[in-house]
């Protein structure tokens, strides 16, 4: 991981007031400390809202309970669950909803056959993360995926691979399958948080790898995290085919159909990214969800709406966060050029736009003023700082004779 304050700045200087936190990935104390100095505005970051990642191991509901009740007193606002025994889950779920804490799934291929959209959005869960357990809810042939028999999960280009060919073997879009899920999920106020963004070097890896932005606010060390390795999470493209990007593609194109429906029948959408995997950057990846959420259908607007009220909804703070009104948050976005005519003009790196008075390419656009709280904090300045905290570490590597796109 790299500092929390080259993260938070990447957020923050791209217009990210509010970050809900899943997985609690530096441990509980650590997260829930900083939420409580973001609260205090003792440092540059936005508003954070704490999910810690539920145990995968416990076989007992009365571990579960414990836990959550646990979790609740340190001061997390959530729960992320992964998969497990379907008996601890449930129990888990229920006593999220006794201790008001609101929870999000990412429904890993080891449990998804036993626990998947359906089976947890009956529980309660507020919110499903990326697309895993669609699917298979969606399965009106079989009840587990059409895995090679050599497959091996703990292989990630076999997992990610399979996954990309999931879409296809579900229901097919406007059957009799397809609208009862989705009028479930409607019916239970279920929220869609897609990430499509950090599956898209799945369909085109050399755009994802050579964005604009790496060069200037990549870290060395998140670069080489990037590259592939059989260790590290995310970074699987160890000979990622064409016909792999063929798959994911089609994948996209069911999934995107999925999402903009359930947006069209009112149900909500939001806009994360999971962004410090799979090439996408901080702040970066959430610009490109943006666009992603345009691509899959939804209207700028309703792409803004997804981003702001639809957030603050799913978070339960949009009494004071989510719209300009009176009486909430002043948490705003200040920009000298149009989002919602193109969401390029958000990216730290600027739009390319060609001036037709010199006849000389600009960059035009990123993120001015950030205004969080009512605290106005200068974007362009955090991005200075970033840029500086790059060159820095590339200085640093360059001095210790290492180089800044090795692999290893």
């Amino acid at each position: 991981m790299p500092s929390m304050d080259y993260i938070f700045k990447l957020w923050m200087s791209h217009g990210i007031t509010t970050s809900r936190e899943v997985g609690c990935g530096l441990g509980a104390n650590y997260t829930i400390s900083e939420k409580r100095r973001s609260e205090r505005n003792e440092i540059t970051a936005p508003r954070l809202v704490v999910h810690c990642g539920f145990p995968t191991g416990f076989s007992e509901g009365k571990q579960a309970r414990d836990w959550v009740k646990a979790i609740k007193r340190k001061g997390a606002n959530g729960i992320k669950f992964f998969g497990g025994n379907p008996r601890v889950l449930e129990a888990a779920f229920d006593e999220a909803k006794k201790q008001e804490l609101r929870t999000a799934f990412h429904h890993a291929q080891m449990s998804v056959s036993r626990v998947n959209v359906l089976t947890s959005a009956r529980w309660g869960l507020t919110s499903m993360e990326h697309w895993y357990g669609l699917p298979e809810a969606l399965f009106d042939d079989r009840v587990v995926q059409d895995y090679p028999f050599d497959y091996n999960y703990n292989n990630e280009q076999d997992r990610f691979g399979e996954a990309g060919r999931l879409w296809r073997q579900a229901a097919k879009p406007g059957s009799d399958k397809w609208n009862a899920v989705m009028e479930e999920l409607l019916s239970l106020d279920f929220t869609l948080d897609p990430t499509f963004t950090i599956y898209e070097a799945n369909r085109d890896v050399m755009r994802a790898k050579n964005a604009d932005w790496h060069a200037d606010y990549t870290l060395p060390s998140v670069w080489r995290f990037f590259q592939p390795n059989r260790v590290l999470h995310g970074s699987y493209h160890f000979d990622w085919t064409t016909k792999d990007e063929i798959d994911w593609k089609k994948n996209f194109q069911l999934w995107m159909a999925f999402v903009n429906e359930y947006k069209n029948r009112g149900g909500r959408v939001t806009a994360g990214s999971d962004s410090g995997f799979i090439f996408k950057l901080y702040g970066f990846g959430y610009i490109r969800e943006l666009e992603l959420l345009q691509e899959a259908g939804f209207h700028p607007l309703e792409v803004i709406k997804s981003a702001t009220l639809n957030g603050a909804e799913l978070i339960g703070r949009e009494a004071d966060l989510g719209s300009v009104e009176p009486g909430k948050l002043a948490d705003l976005v200040i920009i000298d050029e149009n989002p919602v005519r193109n969401f390029k003009v958000l990216y730290g790196t600027g739009h390319m736009r060609l001036n037709d008075d010199t006849n000389e390419v600009e960059r035009v656009g990123g993120v001015k003023y950030t205004i969080k709280d009512g605290i106005i904090y200068d974007a362009v300045a955090m991005r200075a700082d970033v840029r500086a905290m790059v060159k820095a570490a590339k200085n640093a590597e360059a001095g210790a004779g290492s180089s800044y796109l090795k692999a290893d």
